[in-house]
């Protein structure tokens, strides 16, 4: 492979980081207030909803691998992925403003709508996140950068999520005087097109320095080859896929400070929280100087478990307590995102030392896909809950309904951390494993 000379500039860090802010503005709106949108504001049922997220993921089982292996098979203009970072924002912007339209139709038509409109925003997402991922593998080939950068982007993912949470109860209040359906079209609108101004700045400053030799060319064929010989590739997108309990939360807490707390405001602070834990996972790459990566994301698991029995036995009538809570386990859910990002990354070199072909589209298009699965497995699995303990909406909630809630909030993401634990136990690709098949390839190149 051929590889510039000069490292990754501080422009670039903070472009790529404004990539994955913005994209994340759209996809934290999603993630966290689809569901409440569905149920409050459109009108449908929680168990339509539910549907709705499933039908999706099975076209995304289809459609990502589709869209990872034509881009690992091909390249534009601009390079092998920056090309589609260059026009997607725009449809990203506009799949999520048209997610968040209430149309004035029977129940039946509005089901229909917000399906269409739901599975077109994850297939247009799709084509924004594996370039957003796999170009990180080609701006550098050093490794220690490459985990910079992933750092760097997941801090962007994760203040943007948070940092939606925050504006949108401040600008839907803004606007309430046009109603709940158009003050939350407005507020979207602008937090979208905010998103997408932060992603074209992103993308005018990606440079791609590592291209494939000439006589390289990557066949279909090479793909699925390398895809099947990734056992450590599956194992760390299992990991990921438990990620959903913790998205659990994401899709109802809302109705935890609507009903169970009483204080909707709060919302607001709670974005905050993820914004600025978000800041945390600058210390992730200070921390894999000293130890593995797989030990600190054990660690953070035990301790995610340990905070979550106690806030289970101590219960959410002090709200003090319940936002302390709050900030230690997302300060603790930050540091694992960046660490699967690293984890995958490492595979790259593993599949290409068992194949030949790195492909590194299809390694970042199973993080879409998983992520997508988690977002889609939480907020179908919230509608079923909300369905089984009988929430109605905009009314004072039964006292099964309201432990219901708490559950979903305090205990899934437990029982996900001790997954995830489970998991990592059986993890052999650590770092000194990855450092001999660097070092295999490099004398292999030179060779």
């Amino acid at each position: 492979m051929k590889m510039g000379t000069s490292g990754v500039s501080r422009k670039e860090y903070v472009g790529y980081f404004c990539y994955g802010f913005g994209q994340c503005f759209n996809y934290g709106l999603v993630g966290t207030f689809i569901l409440f949108f569905y149920t409050d504001v459109l009108g449908i049922t929680a168990a339509a909803a539910s549907l709705i997220f499933l039908i999706a993921r099975v076209w995304d089982a289809v459609n990502d691998p589709i869209c990872a292996g034509i881009m690992d098979t091909r390249r534009t203009k601009e390079g092998k992925f920056k090309g589609y970072l260059k026009i997607i924002p725009f449809f990203v912007a506009l799949s999520t403003i048209a997610c968040f339209i209430a149309p004035d139709l029977p129940v039946e038509s509005k089901v229909l709508y917000a399906g269409i409109t739901y599975i077109l925003w994850g297939t247009i997402y799709t084509i924004s996140d594996i370039p957003f991922w796999s170009v990180s593998t080609v701006i550098s080939g050093s490794t220690r950068e490459k985990a910079n950068l992933a750092c760097v982007a997941n801090i962007g993912v994760a203040g943007g999520i948070g940092a939606q949470s925050v504006m949108i109860p401040v600008v839907v209040q803004m606007f309430s005087s046009q109603g709940m359906a158009m003050s939350y079209t407005i507020s979207v609108t602008v937090l979208a097109l905010t998103g997408l101004a932060l992603m074209m700045f992103g993308y005018t400053t990606i440079i791609e320095r590592v291209e494939p030799q000439k006589a390289e060319k990557v066949k279909v064929k090479d793909v699925v080859a390398a895809l099947k010989v990734n056992k450590h590739l599956f194992r760390i997108l299992a990991v990921f896929i438990f990620k959903f309990c913790y998205d659990v939360v994401q899709s109802i807490i809302v109705y935890f400070f609507t009903y169970n707390l009483g204080r909707e405001d709060l919302m607001a602070v709670f974005g905050m929280i993820g914004t600025v834990c978000a800041l945390g996972i600058i210390i992730l790459p200070m921390l894999t100087k000293k130890f593995r990566k797989k030990d600190i994301f054990i660690t953070v698991c035990a301790a995610d478990i340990v905070l979550r029995v106690v806030w289970f036995v101590v219960g959410y009538e002090n709200l003090s307590f319940v936002m302390v809570m709050l900030v230690l386990t997302a300060f603790l859910n930050a540091l694992t995102i960046p660490c699967v990002s690293m984890m995958l990354q490492e595979t790259i070199e593993y599949s290409e030392v068992q194949t030949g072909s790195r492909c590194e589209a299809i390694t970042f298009s199973g993080q879409t896909f998983t992520g997508k699965m988690a977002v889609a497995l939480a907020g179908s699995g919230t509608g079923i809950l909300l369905t089984l303990v009988h929430y109605v909406p905009n009314q004072i909630q039964t006292a099964q309904t309201l432990q219901g809630i708490f559950i979903a909030v305090c205990v899934v993401p437990a029982i996900g951390s001790l997954c995830r634990l489970l998991l990592l136990l059986g993890y052999k690709y650590t770092e000194d494993v990855h450092e001999a098949d660097v070092e295999y390839l490099r004398k292999q190149k030179v060779a």
